[in-house]
């Protein structure tokens, strides 16, 4: 008994983790330990043996299980001391900066241009960005033979052999989002479109995806002296100037009839954008009165009804007001660039508070 003793007080002595020290315990005092099958022996001893083996070995294991709960209690508190020593943290030293995130440009402006239009009582619709080529250009009054059309312009989705739905398109403007809306809601209806699209192109002004905001106002008197107005009242808030002058020139679009581009006059003296002065003019985005297929492709009697329609890039505008020269910088992930062109997270476009810092 006195070998057992010292056998098992020197292993939970040298035991040097909780796991070697399991080990010893379960060796000694475990249901099959030595201590425990000792114990099952009293069983074939006298009497007069049982009243002296027996005392001794409830000792034994009281002792080995002292110094188990003592050799425990040792490991715990090495290893919190090694965990102090190792995760020490000074809480007199100043707290550590936190890094405060910004609002991208695209998002900014695309809140600004949605409070500016809300004020003069246009909704915003949302759609799916893949959508059938009959929303994307059927129902838009785009022949077949168009070169918008062309898989060298557009992203067209894969399609197995044997497949027999319409195909389908990563969308090309927000346009389907007039029709479904005129679909769903009829007419009268005066809607923004805002949202991501793609085309098939690249370089310092354009991007395989992009942000555009199209709006639609349909009703029975709705006329091209309507479509001006909405677009000089936007044009002076988005630049915060008091006065503007806009120039419509004769285009075509498959969708509109007549189809104008809209220009503004501008300068670029020292290289700043000044609106509503000088001499220069600058495209900003195309428009027209909708072409009567449109609306019949969108649930819409032509024969009662009438409406405009226009659309611009939310990027080139972005690019415009803020003065960012590269295009591309917009999808490059860089904090930097953030940093400089991003804006306040809880600044919040309004009209009557600002919708730029």
């Amino acid at each position: 008994m006195e070998e057992l003793r010292a056998k098992f007080i020197n292993a939970i002595a040298e035991a040097g983790d909780e796991a070697a020290l399991e080990d010893v315990r379960i060796a000694a005092v475990g249901k099959k330990g030595e201590v425990a099958l000792k114990m099952r022996e009293l069983g074939k001893m006298s009497p007069e043996e049982r009243q002296v083996a027996g005392p001794a070995l409830n000792a034994l294991k009281d002792e080995i299980n002292s110094a188990l709960a003592a050799r425990k209690a040792s490991l715990a508190d090495a290893a919190l001391e090694e965990r102090l020593r190792s995760e020490w943290l000074d809480v007199t030293l100043p707290a550590r900066r936190r890094g405060q995130g910004t609002i991208h440009p695209v998002s900014q402006v695309t809140e600004e241009v949605t409070a500016i239009f809300a004020d003069m009582g246009f909704a915003v619709a949302e759609g799916p960005r893949i959508d059938s080529d009959w929303y994307n250009f059927d129902t838009l009054n785009i022949p077949g033979h168009h070169p918008a059309r062309a898989e060298m312009d557009t992203f067209y989705m894969h399609r197995g052999e044997g497949d027999t739905r319409p195909p389908h398109v990563l969308r090309t403007h927000t346009s389907p989002v007039q029709i479904r809306t005129m679909e769903k809601t009829g007419a009268p209806v005066r809607v923004i479109c805002p949202g991501g699209v793609y085309r098939a192109d690249y370089d310092q002004t354009h991007t395989p995806m992009f942000h555009q905001v199209e709006g639609l106002a349909v009703d029975k008197d709705i006329s091209m002296a309507n479509l001006k107005w909405t677009l000089e009242e936007f044009v002076k808030a988005f630049f915060n100037v008091d006065n503007v002058e806009l120039r419509f020139r004769a285009s075509h679009f498959p969708f509109t009839e007549p189809s104008a581009e809209v220009d503004l006059r501008c300068s670029w003296a020292d290289g700043q954008l000044r609106v509503g002065e000088g001499d220069d003019w600058m495209e900003i985005l195309g428009s027209g009165m909708v072409h009567p297929k449109v609306l019949a492709a969108g649930g819409i009697d032509p024969e009662q009804w009438q409406g405009f329609a226009f659309g611009m890039g939310i990027d080139r505008i972005a690019m415009l007001k803020y003065g960012i020269p590269d295009l591309r910088s917009f999808f490059d992930s860089d904090l930097r660039w953030l940093r400089h062109y991003g804006f306040a997270a809880l600044d919040q476009p309004t009209l009557h508070g600002g919708l730029a810092r």
